[in-house]
């Protein structure tokens, strides 16, 4: 019968009876194999037609996300089934072919063979059903699970009865198919029981979920099967289609609702209102995910040992003649050899092949764990995130207690804090398993000596933990630096007109230079420390790989094998890394504590439990309410009251004016009124009984009218203008339903319509931030407003109005006043109660109003001068308009390129320009010592390689025990030195490298940093007007930290990565040639996904900062109005828009680590084949005897790539991200600076010039920039020593123009102004302006103290100081303050009133002690009083001086010598304004009539 049987036969050709039945059909093996095949052939050839003939011809009527609906129950418990059962079968195959031998029984494995393909089939089918919704067909698969279940059973039943047992392997593997195909079953069952779809008259119905029929939701990720999970498989359209066309935002669509800020935050908030409360509430909230990513951790920690075990085995057994490892005399069953588990363990092949497996499913779960980490951070970022603002209360703002810096900090990066320590997380409790267990292999490899190694790298952990904590130390003294520098910056850029108009440019710039060098020595410090950290990463293996092998060289009996050397020398690179991280992790934990204190404990207003009702005033529409303070004293914030014993009435339906001298305490009442204030004591009620009260803080809190449910009943119009980010309309509805008519009725009030007929997109126009075209209102505009808006258009409708005034000239239109002095109301009552009952305050006023009680006169000019006011804010928006059009057309050049080769293109031009800012000698250091010390750790490896070989070879050899003593110690004589040296310089080299680079970050930083503000600082003023301030900022903020903390670290990381992948790849070609064919097809995969990869990475990275942007700004800005927002009651609406973007951020921030998590379980699965391609080729290598030593060597440098590999990419996309703010900065140091040297050198300007102040203007011609028009043409004029020269005109006239051309800051292209005989445009810029004073119409103080704001170049002494305060009346307020001179100014002077500031801005001016001074519209925004103050002391003060007065308001420049109107940039009049007034078709005249 033998001689029948075919070479290849299913029951082997090496027996007789192979097919005998005599026994029984079910005791012949091969019969029984037979029968495992049946229920497999029957799967296929069922599901065959279904898949591939006419499939999905049919779809679900509801319109949803097809290949993501999985719905049927167990779902992914099938899916983990079928996993285990195809790791299983590759098992089984495996088994059955080391079995075979060198027979040819075919059914040891082929039924193996068939049931791995049934399985894979059974998952496709299974998924295509699911998807498509068509349970009927899942009756194939159930089929199928009984028959392999009875098959398979049988099949185990035949073993135990021919006592096969649990010793020998395919016993094992039989009784878990049994098991597998038995849950299998049971889970076809819970589908039929929960589906019904067959065996039960009524099947049951399921609808898709919600987020599934909302095709916007484009994250997956929470729907798709567990394999698309595991690979990020859905993923592959979006990463792949961005290289053809960029991601957009609405490409990533909206998060699902679960990961939704809403849904998480409520979430938290039922956790947090459990009484035990605290940091435990984010467990009780997250803590399933965080056990899940734990549990993934720890499976992938474990699962990571396998690759220093199967380098053991592999290595240990390449030495034996492996096909002696049958013993063919041992007892067969059914005819055929039994293995034993430890008989397959000792097959190489399968050791590689389990080796591959072990790291796909290590870097699988790693993944995974990774992923639900972020996830579960992010969303705990959202619910953090989400109603924090609105907690805040005014007070806070106000007195310091919390800047808007810190607000965006809670966003920015406290939330970051939080949600990178759970990132984190789940090494907490990994890494002392992981420790534990490389400890105890390595005993086991290399003894005691493997104890001493270890405790090299434990004694120099605490090393590790210190300079992680100087690290964070050092970080956070930087971060305190750099926000000081951005502050003073931020100021220089808001207040940079001021600066170069007095020459201070270089004295501010000094000062930057200043907090920047205390900076840059904090981070010279700071990468020190990084410095010392990437050292010690890379230095405590080799001195742990050198203290180990060299006590056991000296120490053990037992010789070194190659086999343990490159064993142990994994297992210390898998030992190093959690030691690293603890360190950081503990880190992190710290700073997350803080972070969680900051983020629960926002502080609140005393009374802000019940003040979540806010009442407010509006512009429009108005409280029909009475309202009463009793006995009130309010607070800021610190013990003493603001306002004092304040007691007054707002009548009902009637306009009630507050007015006050400047920093009395007017705006102070309103927001006292508004509970925005702390009340010490007292009470402040609204209604009509009175009954309804803000009270003490004692009190309890009050109930309101229904009312005041209604959104429109109350409004708010503050003195700082506030305007959101948003359109024009926007601004003006504030969140109202948009009624056609009242809007139009609004703006008529309000005389916008002009303004927005020349906004570039009409009231649809984006407005914010420095775009603000309705500040200092003129005399006709808030007349207008007046008459049109207050008068008739809210006391028609009997509106409650209080307006808070400085222009006393409209008292006579109030029906109750309240008069403030010092915190305190001095009178109350109707404009005739205070003319009759004190006549000395109504006197008083009447002096300051200095005018007719008479309406004004109407006439066609007006109109006429209304339009043209808006001259400037068109040049404005459309010169903004155009700088933002050149930035949109060049992002547009980069990102939406045509050319795919470009979008994928590194930017090696800007790499260039960084490294070159670096210095070439840094570069070259850095190097020629990377590649040095690359090169001595892979010598370090093949010494060892060597030296673990020839002991083995010597070992081998030798039978004397003599000789081969004296042999071991002349190879110790020889190897270990070469060994301790090359270890030494690769321990020096790591200090160095990481320095180098460190030190190369460094100085680029420095010398781009200082290049930049060096130029932006000389920059000319239209560069300031066409560029957004926040566009600056960013290349001060943003882009400085990155080029100064992120691009070292991730050039270093990149440069370490690809040096360790290339080493590594170099290593294995050595070692067996024949890898480099497998290496072609593997780099061209390589290729690929990094390309692909870096293209959505930089686009993903993009959203994340685009969408983070408005995050802030809303924040923010959300901060800024809060006042007003609570007095409208908008919180609801704010908060639903803060949902929104934080939302959109996060589904950016998810969609970003989806495509790394896809990058890295793409990369690490071509680590994964690149080490199978080594083991394989060392394995089937021809000399794999010799060089036992040397393939120990590869696999280690093999493991390496796997973790190194997506590195490489990562850090390249990284860079390519970071560069960006290279060649943003690069983009400003392009721009060109103003001419300050001049023709004239400095010592040829006399000392005291201009002594006289005689200035002459010769046919002088202006424009701001060459290719925009002239603004002054052909201007002539003659100012004699000491005269007072008013100038007037339109807006747009050009009088601010000439102001700036007497400090040379725009382009006089022909004609010159000469003061004093010196011809302005020959003398330095800085001689020049220093020499002039001015007073500008928006007063300017920076943050420090009184004095360094009157004199910040220290000439004058405090007598000279206190002198010029005593003149602008000053003095008596700078005594009473702590610190008098020295007293503090906070950001922008905001702890000072406006009129105080301009006030000592005069002082300022004063101090100069110039003989010509100009005040350009000083007047425009103070009150009566305050200007009155400023004019007496012009015409006493500067009685000698020359000032020329650009004029807001006519009347204070009647009393002038000479008065020049100009229109359209010409000098339409020139005389004494008493001659120009007795001209009646004047135009002076017209604006003085207009002005009365």
């Amino acid at each position: 019968m033998s001689s029948a049987s075919p070479p290849l036969s299913f029951c082997g050709n090496d027996r007789n009876d192979s097919y005998s039945v005599e026994d029984g059909v079910l005791n012949n093996g091969c019969f029984v194999d037979a029968l495992n095949l049946v229920p497999h052939v029957f799967l296929l050839f069922i599901t065959f037609p279904i898949l591939f003939i006419g499939w999905g011809s049919q779809s679900s009527k509801v319109q949803i996300h097809h290949n993501t609906w999985l719905h049927f129950p167990g779902h992914n418990m099938r899916w983990i089934l079928t996993f285990s059962l195809l790791f299983v079968h590759v098992c089984e195959i495996a088994e059955g072919i080391v079995s075979n031998g060198w027979t040819n029984h075919l059914h040891l494995f082929m039924p193996a063979f068939m049931g791995f393909i049934a399985a894979t089939t059974s998952v496709i089918y299974y998924h295509n059903i699911e998807t498509s919704n068509f349970p009927k067909l899942l009756l194939a698969l159930f089929i199928y699970w009984v028959l392999a279940f009875i098959t398979k059973s049988i099949k185990l039943w035949k073993y135990a009865e021919y006592k096969v047992g649990i010793q020998h392997l395919r016993f094992c593997i039989t009784a878990l198919l049994v098991i597998l195909y038995g849950l299998l079953m049971a889970v076809e069952i819970n589908v039929i029981r929960v589906r019904k779809y067959v065996f039960f008259t009524n099947p049951q119905k399921v609808k898709p979920p919600e987020d599934l029929q909302d095709l916007g939701v484009r994250f997956l990720q929470p729907f798709v099967n567990l394999l698309s999970k595991a690979t990020y498989w859905w993923m592959n359209p979006l990463i792949m289609g961005a290289h053809k066309r960029p991601i957009e935002l609405k490409k990533i669509g909206k998060l699902p609702i679960a990961m939704r800020a809403l849904t998480n935050y409520l979430n938290l908030k039922d956790a947090y209102e459990d009484p035990r409360r605290g940091p435990i509430s984010i467990y009780r909230a997250f803590g399933r995910p965080i056990l899940l990513s734990s549990t993934f951790r720890y499976l992938a920690d474990l699962l990571g040992f396998a690759g220093p075990l199967c380098i053991l085995g592999i290595v240990k057994r390449l030495g034996k003649d492996e096909s002696m490892t049958e013993q063919q005399d041992k007892a067969c069953f059914f005819g055929v050899y039994f293995l034993s588990s430890h008989e397959l363990l000792q097959k190489t092949t399968v050791l590689a092949v389990l080796l591959f497996l072990a790291l796909v499913l290590q870097r699988t779960f790693l993944q995974a764990s990774y992923y639900v980490t972020i996830e579960t951070g992010i969303n705990l970022r959202g619910a953090m995130i989400y109603n924090k603002i609105l907690r805040l209360s005014t007070s806070n703002m106000s007195m310091g207690e919390m800047t808007l810096g810190q607000i965006n900090n809670l966003v920015a990066i406290e939330t970051n804090q939080l949600m990178w320590f759970l990132f984190l997380c789940p090494n907490l409790w990994a890494m002392p398993v992981q420790i534990i267990m490389g400890v105890i292999l390595l005993y086991y490899l290399l003894g005691p000596s493997a104890m001493i190694g270890a405790s090299v790298i434990v004694l120099l952990a605490p090393v590790q933990y210190f300079i992680a904590t100087k690290l964070a130390d050092t970080q956070k003294s930087t971060l305190d630096y750099s926000t000081d520098r951005l502050k003073k910056t931020t100021e220089i850029l808001k207040g940079i007109k001021l600066l170069k108009l007095y020459a201070w440019e270089n004295i501010f710039c000094n000062s930057v230079e200043e907090t920047r060098t205390k900076e840059l020595t904090s981070l010279r410090t700071f990468a020190l420390y990084t410095s010392m950290s990437i050292f010690m990463n890379a230095a405590i293996p080799i001195a742990a790989v050198l203290v180990t092998f060299v006590t056991h060289a000296y120490n053990s009996d037992a010789r070194l094998n190659p086999a343990e050397a490159f064993a142990s020398l994994a297992l210390f690179h898998i030992l190093v890394t959690p030691l690293f991280l603890l360190s950081t992790v503990v880190r992190f934990a710290v700073k997350a504590l803080v972070s969680l204190a900051s983020l629960f404990l926002v502080p609140r207003s005393a009374n802000w439990e019940w003040l979540c009702v806010r009442l407010c005033i509006t512009s429009f529409t108005l409280l029909p309410l009475l309202s009463q303070v009793s006995n009130g004293f309010f607070t800021w914030g610190s013990n003493l009251s603001t306002l004092s014993d304040i007691n007054i009435r707002i009548p009902t339906g009637q306009l009630t004016m507050i007015v006050g001298q400047v920093g009395c305490g007017k705006s102070s009442l309103l927001l006292a009124m508004l509970g925005e204030m702390q009340t010490i004591s007292g009470r402040v009620c609204w209604s009509n009984a009175l009954t309804q009260c803000l009270e003490s803080p004692d009190s309890s809190p009050p109930t309101y009218p229904p009312y005041f449910n209604n959104i429109n009943s109350v409004a708010y119009a503050a003195q700082k203008s506030w305007l959101l980010n948003a359109t024009v309309e926007d601004n003006i509805t504030f969140g109202s339903p948009f009624n056609k008519q009242r809007y139009k009725a609004v703006i008529d009030a309000c005389s916008l319509q002009p303004d927005i007929d020349l906004l570039p997109f009409g009231d649809q126009t984006e407005i914010g931030e420095r775009d603000d075209p309705f500040s200092a209102l003129d005399i006709h505009l808030s007349d207008h407003l007046m008459q049109e808006g207050i008068l008739k258009f809210l006391q028609d409708d009997k509106r409650t109005v209080v307006l808070v005034t400085h222009k006393l000239q409209y008292l006579i239109h109030a029906d109750w006043i309240i008069a403030m002095k010092d915190g305190s109301v001095l009178r109350e009552g109707t404009l005739k109660d205070i003319q009759n009952n004190d006549v000395e305050l109504y006197e008083h006023w009447k002096t300051l109003m200095n005018r007719q009680d008479q309406e004004l006169e109407k006439d066609t000019e007006e109109d006429s001068q209304t339009a043209l006011e808006r001259k400037t804010l068109r040049r404005a928006f459309y010169s903004r308009e155009a700088k933002n059009q050149e930035e949109e057309e060049e992002d547009e050049e980069d990102t939406f390129s045509t050319t795919t080769s470009r979008r994928s293109k590194i930017p090696w031009k800007v790499c260039w320009r960084y490294l070159s800012s670096g210095g070439f000698l840094m570069v070259a250091m850095m190097v020629s010592s990377k590649l040095l010390k690359h090169s001595v750790m892979v010598a370090i490896d093949f010494w060892l390689a060597n030296w673990t070989s020839s002991l083995q070879n010597v070992s081998s050899k030798s039978s004397n025990i003599t000789l081969d003593e004296q042999e071991s110690a002349r190879h110790r004589s020889y190897y270990v030195p070469v060994f301790s040296i090359l270890c030494g310089a690769g321990i020096i080299l790591c200090l160095i490298t990481s320095l180098t680079v460190e030190l190369m970050g460094l100085a680029a930083a420095t010398n781009l940093h200082h290049n930049l503000l060096n130029k932006i600082i000389h920059a000319p003023i239209r560069f300031f007007d066409i560029t957004p301030l926040g566009q600056i900022l960013n290349r001060f903020s943003a882009d400085t930290n990155i080029i100064d903390q992120h691009i070292p670290p991730t050039l270093e990381s990149l440069t370490r990565s690809t040096l360790l992948c290339l080493s590594a790849i170099g290593v294995i070609a050595y070692v067996t040639p024949v890898f480099l064919f497998a290496l072609v097809p593997l780099t061209v995969a390589f290729y690929f996904i990094q390309k692909y990869f870096r293209v959505a990475s930089r686009d993903l990275q993009d959203l994340d900062d685009s969408t983070q942007l408005p995050l802030l700004c809303h924040f923010s800005e959300t901060a800024e109005g809060l006042t007003t927002i609570r007095a409208f009651r908008h919180e609801s609406r704010f908060k639903q828009r803060m949902l929104e973007l934080t939302d959109t951020n996060n589904t950016a921030y998810l969609f970003l680590s989806a495509a790394n998590r896809w990058l890295e379980v793409r990369t690490d699965y071509l680590g994964a084949v690149i080490v199978l391609t080594a083991a394989l080729a060392a394995i089937w290598g021809p000399n794999y005897v010799l060089d036992s030593g040397l393939v120990g060597l590869g696999l280690t440098y093999a493991l390496t790539v796997t973790n190194y590999l997506n590195w490489v990419v990562r850090n390249l996309a990284d860079l390519e991200v970071q560069m960006a703010a290279v060649k943003k900065v690069n983009s400003f140091l392009s721009t060109e600076s103003e001419n300050y040297e001049g023709s004239i050198d400095v010592s040829q300007v006399p000392e005291d010039w201009p002594q006289q102040g005689e200035i002459k203007i010769q046919d002088l011609c202006v424009r701001y920039d060459q290719s925009l028009k002239p603004v002054l043409k052909h201007v002539n004029a003659y100012i004699k020593p000491g005269q007072k020269v008013g100038i007037c005109g339109r807006t747009g006239s050009g009088k601010s123009s000439l102001s700036l051309a007497f400090f040379n800051m725009v382009d006089i292209f022909e004609g010159k102004i000469i003061i004093d005989g010196i011809d302005i445009c020959k003398l330095p810029l800085q001689t020049l302006r220093s020499r002039l004073s001015i007073i500008l119409q928006d007063p300017i103080l920076f943050s420090g103290s009184i004095r360094f704001n009157l004199d910040p170049e220290r000439k004058c002494t405090d007598d000279g100081l206190w002198e010029a305060l005593e003149i602008a009346q000053l003095k008596n307020m700078v005594k009473a303050l702590p610190g008098g001179l020295d007293a503090v100014v906070t950001e922008g002077g905001e702890n000072f009133s406006v009129g105080q500031r301009q006030l000592f801005c005069l002082a300022r001016a004063f101090v100069r002690k110039s003989s010509i001074l100009i005040m350009d519209e000083a007047t425009a925004s103070i009150d009566m009083a305050t200007e009155n103050i400023l004019q007496k002391v012009v015409m006493t003060a500067f009685s000698d001086r020359t000032v020329v007065t650009i004029a807001h308001r006519v009347h204070t420049i009647l009393t002038a010598d000479l008065v020049i109107v100009m229109k359209r940039g010409n000098i339409l009049e020139y005389d004494k304004p008493e001659t120009l007034l007795e001209q009646e078709d004047s135009m002076f005249a017209s604006f003085v009539r207009a002005d009365m």
